[in-house]
């Protein structure tokens, strides 16, 4: 009798694997543990203000306009009008793709003063339990950090958990422009960190632009630290589904289609963030040359071809990241797909060396932040590949590296 082998095949059980450790990690988290933005009143009644607004008896543009229509409406300005805008509409100005960095800047320091007031009304409030004075002071603090002389902020929401993003360098005069695209649990309170400050999305794009000035400093370059978007909240059902993703693709796409001039962008990703990318990557502008992804649990795709990108795509992985015992697969809707440092993907895998687990590929003196920095400002031939062979750096020529000094 002939005898056949019923067990399932492999990609079954990793399919069955998946979804086990999806119904583990949504027992202990809690199915509704989403933090939702909350419908954000603050900037939706700005951005409704200025949809009624009038200047010299004038319609204003639409708010989500082109950015280059934005772009020509603010050139026509004077700096005085452009001042009253950015004092009568804060939060709109301040969000708005295609207005100047500059006046970007102007106003999310009013809506940040504003939005201190607000929390420091909160702290005087009786009404409030001490968990809710706490939350306030915390938040206080965060906006008060935030309107520190210098910083440049882009983008600011207060509602919700918060979103922000924050610039280093002259965003306007940059020859290189990277963007720090952070994962889970990124929020206003978040954003930057007293202990392990290289884990937070600010200490992130610190470290990389004082990194890209040591790899490159005849090369003027810029790097955002783009928390701009609604993360996922701890390990939960946001964590395995694309939601949050496809909803942060949207906005970082118009982020880079709104920025000034035509240098080359590259996208550094890490962690949930490296999803976001992948779902993003297929609608970028041409500009974006770069996505390099860091403790990715996958970019929603089967290989980097799929991403239907020009960019080149990078990956990386240090051996002490847990990230590498998450399922590599898509079932249903949950799960990220392929694994990026895999041969069979096809990215450039580069060299972790001293990122020491999931949240250390920004600390300085990592092999892992050298080459972010290397990559930041289009110096190729010096990345450091994660194999012996220089199979990260082939296929490269015709692309612009940077001047070293």
């Amino acid at each position: 009798m002939t005898s056949f082998d019923t067990s399932p095949p492999l990609n079954v059980w990793r399919a069955l694997l998946a979804l086990g450790v999806v119904f583990v990690m949504l027992a202990t988290t809690g199915w509704t543990a989403v933090r939702s933005h909350r419908g954000s009143s603050a900037l939706q009644a700005s951005l409704s203000a200025w949809e009624h607004g009038r200047l010299h008896g004038h319609r204003l543009p639409a708010p989500d306009a082109a950015p280059a229509r934005l772009t020509r409406f603010f050139a026509s300005l004077t700096a005085h009008d452009r001042d009253r805008l950015a004092h009568r509409y804060p939060l709109a100005v301040g969000n708005m793709n295609g207005a100047p960095v500059g006046l970007r800047y102007e106003a999310n320091r009013i809506a940040l003063g504003q939005a201190r007031e607000n929390e420091l009304e909160r702290m005087r409030d009786t009404r409030l339990t001490q968990a809710g004075h706490q939350d306030a002071g915390r938040r206080m603090h965060r906006l008060t950090s935030l309107m520190d002389k210098g910083r440049q902020i882009l983008a600011f929401d207060p509602e919700g958990s918060g979103r922000v993003a924050e610039v280093f360098g002259d965003l306007q005069k940059a020859e290189r422009v990277s963007v720090v695209v952070p994962g889970v649990d990124t929020d206003l309170l978040s954003f930057e960190k007293t202990y392990r400050p290289y884990s937070a999305a600010d200490g992130m794009a610190d470290a990389l632009y004082a990194a890209e000035r040591t790899a490159s400093p005849s090369t003027r370059t810029a790097v955002i630290a783009w928390a701009d978007y609604t993360a996922p909240s701890g390990l939960g059902v946001d964590a395995a589904t694309a939601m949050r993703a496809e909803d942060g693709a949207v906005r970082l796409n118009k982020l880079l289609r709104g920025l000034p001039g035509s240098s080359p962008v590259s996208l550094f990703c890490h962690s949930y963030g490296s999803v976001l990318c992948g779902v993003a990557a297929r609608s970028l502008p041409a500009r974006v040359s770069d996505i390099a992804v860091a403790a990715s649990p996958g970019m929603r795709v089967q290989d980097a071809s799929h991403l239907r990108t020009s960019a080149h795509v990078w990956a990386m992985r240090d051996a002490t990241d847990w990230i590498q015992d998450v399922p590599y697969l898509e079932v249903g809707g949950l799960g990220h797909g392929a694994d990026p440092v895999s041969s069979a993907f096809g990215a450039r895998v580069l060299s972790a060396r001293g990122a020491q687990g999931h949240a250390g590929y920004f600390e300085p003196g990592t092999d892992s932040l050298t080459n972010f920095a290397e990559i930041g400002v289009g110096a190729y031939d010096a990345v450091r590949c994660a194999r012996d062979d220089d199979g990260c750096r082939a296929d490269l020529s015709g692309t612009t590296t940077a001047g070293r000094a």
